[in-house]
């Protein structure tokens, strides 16, 4: 393992994207526990993009403007409905001062769903790890290391966020302001996203 493959893994990982995003957002509006879920659900979003560079089907969704498109068009579409359903408080992102159980699921099913319907992580994989991986073990390895940096940073940025959340609780129309914030930011990734070419 190269000092260069932790310092681009790291500055990949620590650049906020959807998947910080949602784990921020979780930690404001539910708490710790809930922001160290959806770390764990975002890295588990990562899986699939791994299992397609290792296999080669990052090459074929590279080569494929169709399969890339289909991707595309749908990471935009879900990141749109997390923000309309953020905007409009109906998500799992609502502000809770005791949390079902029930909507752990919820936390866990949307983490995973950000990274999984991102077409930039598979191009990343196809991309980055051959240029550090020669043998499918070693981008295994390495990949190992880049979703251990993606639990880490993420659940650091969620707890983080959580510390702040009595305070954003007890003013309404902070927590009104700052829902409105983050429902523009998810509109504003699907944007990105939208222009984005492979």
């Amino acid at each position: 393992m190269t000092p260069a493959f932790l310092v681009t893994a790291l500055v990949v990982v620590a650049t906020p994207g959807p998947g910080a995003l949602y784990t921020i957002a979780a930690g404001l509006t539910r708490g710790a526990r809930a922001a160290v879920l959806a770390a764990f659900a975002c890295t588990l979003g990562i899986v699939p993009h791994l299992a397609a560079a290792v296999t080669g089907l990052a090459a074929v969704l590279q080569a494929s403007a169709l399969a890339f498109q289909v991707v595309k068009v749908l990471g935009v579409a879900y990141l749109l409905w997390m923000a309309w359903s953020t905007w409009r408080d109906t998500g799992v992102l609502t502000a809770d001062a005791a949390p079902r159980p029930a909507s752990w699921r919820g936390v866990v099913v949307q983490g995973v769903m950000v990274n999984l319907l991102n077409p930039k992580l598979t191009v990343f994989f196809f991309a980055l790890l051959p240029q550090f991986a020669d043998t499918a073990w070693r981008m295994l390895g390495l990949s190992a290391v880049f979703m251990a940096m993606t639990l880490v940073v993420f659940a650091a940025y969620g707890v983080a966020a959580a510390r702040l959340r009595e305070r954003v609780l007890a003013r309404p129309r902070v927590l009104a302001r700052v829902r409105k914030a983050f429902a523009v930011s998810f509109g504003a990734l699907a944007a990105r996203l939208a222009t984005e070419s492979r």
